[in-house]
């Protein structure tokens, strides 16, 4: 299948390199850095000038930040686009608007999928990542072995939205869990508790996870860059997650302080460091 990359980013160079590895066609965009296209032209893709030239593929993968970001994009492609091409969101939206894209789009024949991800830029690279996937049944059968190029889990949650929905959910444990890690680490320095004995011990109780071990090992040796995330994509998505819950009837006290700990941290301007950064006792004193 010929797929046209938007976002050769962290997540979005790893997905691409393993599509080529499974004989697909790639193309892709350049859009700011320019070191991820030229590493995936080298790997066999083809480098499009124009958002015109991407939509010559049968499916767009879109690897972007926000809905609003989606909603430009698709804005910009719609007057190339053709019936029968596919479009699949792999960042984390706002399952209203994936709703209502997927229902415009259906009007020009145009399959919509909301495919967010589990895992890092590492699992990226290794074709390692889960898939929590929003569609009909029947693009869902067209997609999935595309998927399983860069996924080991693939799920299918429903009709469009369903996937974002999923991953919302999924990110909401996993930002409450930085923010207590970064809050419990913080009261460990203050009561001037050792970091490296209290993460051992850690590791042999319930509170090991991944987000523990990303973000405090890397720590004890003062990089706080452990878990590459940025605290401007956890605060969008802990946002589009109080919106949803506030819809369902299950906001609480919980999700609006997990939200304030994000919202914050980008008022302040460190919306661009990684939320391991949370751990860093400097963070106050850097503007």
């Amino acid at each position: 299948m010929h797929v046209g990359l938007i976002g050769a980013g962290m997540m979005g160079h790893g997905m691409a390199a393993n599509l080529l590895g499974h004989g697909h066609q790639v193309s892709v965009i350049a859009h700011r850095n320019r070191a991820p296209v030229e590493d995936l032209v080298a790997k066999g893709a083809r480098e499009a000038k124009t958002l015109a030239e991407i939509a010559e593929a049968d499916a767009i993968l879109l690897c972007v930040t926000t809905s609003k970001v989606v909603e430009e994009t698709l804005a910009k492609l719609r007057p190339h686009l053709r019936a029968g091409q596919l479009i699949l969101d792999s960042g984390t939206s706002a399952p209203a608007v994936t709703k209502r894209l997927a229902h415009e789009l259906e009007g020009l024949g145009v399959a919509y999928a909301d495919i967010p991800l589990t895992g890092g830029p590492e699992q990226a690279e290794q074709g390692g990542l889960g898939v929590l996937c929003g569609a009909t049944p029947e693009t869902f059968a067209r997609i999935e072995p595309l998927l399983a190029c860069f996924a080991t889990t693939v799920r299918h949650f429903g009709p469009p939205g369903s996937g974002h929905t999923a991953k919302l959910i999924s990110n909401y444990l996993v930002t409450g869990m930085v923010a207590l890690v970064a809050e419990a680490f913080g009261a460990a320095r203050q009561a001037q508790i050792d970091w490296p004995d209290l993460y051992a011990v850690m590791l042999n109780g319930s509170g090991n996870s991944g987000v523990l071990r990303k973000m405090v090992e890397p720590a004890l040796k003062g990089d706080f860059d452990g878990y590459r995330f940025a605290l401007a994509n956890a605060a969008k998505d802990i946002g589009y997650y109080a919106e949803l819950a506030e819809g369902l009837g299950c906001s609480s006290k919980l999700t609006d302080s997990v939200a304030e700990i994000f919202a914050r941290a980008v008022e302040t301007g460190h919306g661009g460091r990684n939320v391991s950064h949370l751990l860093d006792p400097a963070i106050d004193d850097v503007s």
